[in-house]
């Protein structure tokens, strides 16, 4: 109790008022005549070099999000949009939608159990819901307003101060917002595939609301807002689209999850196969095409580093696919479409932090390494570890998020990015790693504590052995 009580205190830290500043985006009127922001097309991305053109003065900064911030608000002018950057991001918002509905629903409904698809699908698609009002009301001010270097301010609560002619670097802040709710819609997400086929979904709505307040809220903020002390870290964590942010994120959670809400009913004594693997194929697919708005949108712009960011996506998700395939044909002798699709899914995940930053070449290693690690992670790791992770939600979001922040470090091309590989670098990558693991697991903890007191985390033995498709929701598929 005393633990849990240390832990709560540290949340309530976190999350105590903060003085309000000024927000890094500006309004403009509509004919505003100034010189433009461009964002230097080889240094875009979280660690970047925004040049902002003037006669002869150029500032740098650090980040992708941020940078592009904190340039606009020290410009001697005000900037302008840019239609070109602003339709590329109003395309990848789309894509990364894409991605939680319909992509993860048909991924995770296609591997449980047919009494427990419909419950599966449901909770994906409930929280692309919740999570849209919750990004509204505070969640975006919480991540991304200046506050402490662990929490944003509450200026931006509602969207507050967004306009048609609010400016973010080139784009509205509008698209900006949007395009940032969709990493907070799919990050929760994710964790569902950990406790599959066994959450009540009340006490679900409960954890996703507090989990993405308490957890994913002040976790982007270090990383990514301009006063995050991640962000300032020195050198500063590289994450170009949310290796910490999203996946070990939600891999932790997922993890924490598995082990407080025990193994399902028959696991380990009654066979569990995919009832469609059909579905999970298509939802890869899917993902597989939505991550280039994940990827390459984190840019921010449409220009070089969007491209790099798209060919070493593409580039280390195929050589994960292949690396998976082969290591489960070598142990199992046969592949599998469900091998394939995870190993897929893996170099997608562990390409994430580094897709703006490593060259083709660091991104073939990415993905022979996470190719092989994650089957690891989902198979003898999974054994090893003793939870009933249903949809290896650790094993490969986890396991892939730190395999490809690690890496990153090491890989980063200074030609792509402007930053020296090394030790130097690899420690701040660890060190990110190192608290992203250590909070999300203590405060997943702790929210999964009180609302199992409150109003239990499971739903009871019958109502499982059912399923969940009819105890929870009164139908079924035919």
């Amino acid at each position: 109790m005393k633990k849990i009580l240390v832990a709560l205190a540290l949340g309530g830290t976190l999350l105590c008022p903060v003085p309000l500043y000024a927000d890094d985006a500006v309004a403009v009127a509509p004919d505003a005549a100034a010189p433009a922001v461009v964002v230097d097309e080889a240094a875009s991305g979280p660690v970047s070099t925004t040049t902002v053109v003037t006669t002869t003065t150029t500032t740098t900064t650090k980040t992708p999000v941020a940078a592009v911030a904190s340039a606009v608000a020290s410009a001697p002018a005000t900037p302008a949009i840019d239609s070109g950057n602003t339709a590329w991001m109003l395309t990848s918002t789309a894509l990364v939608l894409l991605m939680t509905v319909p992509g993860l629903a048909l991924f995770y409904g296609g591997m449980v159990r047919k009494k427990n698809v419909l419950a599966t699908m449901m909770q994906t698609f409930t929280i692309t819901a919740l999570m849209t009002v919750l990004w509204t009301v505070v969640g975006y001010s919480l991540a991304f307003s200046k506050g402490t270097p662990f929490i944003g301010g509450l200026d931006r609560m509602f969207l507050n101060g967004i306009g048609v002619n609010t400016v973010f670097g080139s784009i509205p802040e509008s698209v900006f917002a949007i395009f940032q709710m969709t990493f907070a819609i799919i990050t929760p997400a994710l964790i569902c595939g950990a406790f599959a086929e066994r959450m009540k979904f009340s006490s679900m709505l409960v954890f996703m609301t507090l989990w993405s307040l308490l957890v994913y809220a002040p976790i982007t903020h270090w990383v990514w807002a301009s006063d995050g002390w991640l962000f300032n870290y020195h050198p500063a964590i590289l994450d170009y689209a949310g290796g910490t942010v999203v996946h070990i994120n939600a891999g932790v959670a997922g993890l924490v999850c598995a082990f407080m809400l025990g193994k399902r009913v028959g696991f380990g004594r009654e066979a569990m196969p995919p009832h469609n693997l059909v579905l999970t194929l298509i939802g890869a697919s899917l993902l597989w095409v939505g991550w280039f708005g994940f990827n390459a949108g984190s840019a921010l712009a449409a220009d070089g580093r969007a491209g790099m960011a798209m060919a070493t996506t593409q580039i280390a998700t195929a050589t994960a696919a292949l690396s998976w395939m082969f290591a489960e044909w070598f142990k199992k002798g046969s592949p599998s479409v469900l091998g394939i699709t995870s190993g897929a899914v893996s170099g997608l995940v562990a390409i994430t932090p580094a897709a703006g930053f490593v060259d083709p070449k660091g991104a073939l290693i990415i993905g022979a390494a996470a190719g092989v690690l994650c089957y690891w992670g989902a198979t003898g790791l999974k054994r090893f570890l003793g939870a009933d992770d249903s949809l290896d939600a650790f094993g490969v979001h986890g396991i892939g998020g730190m395999v490809g922040a690690l890496l990153t470090g090491l890989l980063v091309s200074k030609d792509v990015a402007g930053v020296e590989p090394g030790m130097a670098q690899l420690v701040t990558q660890f060190t990110g790693v190192a608290a992203t693991v250590v909070y999300d697991g203590v405060m997943t903890f702790v929210i999964l504590v009180i609302i199992d007191l409150v109003m239990d985390l499971r739903v009871p033995e019958d109502d499982e052995r059912l399923g969940l498709d009819l105890s929870l929701h009164r139908e079924r598929v035919e």
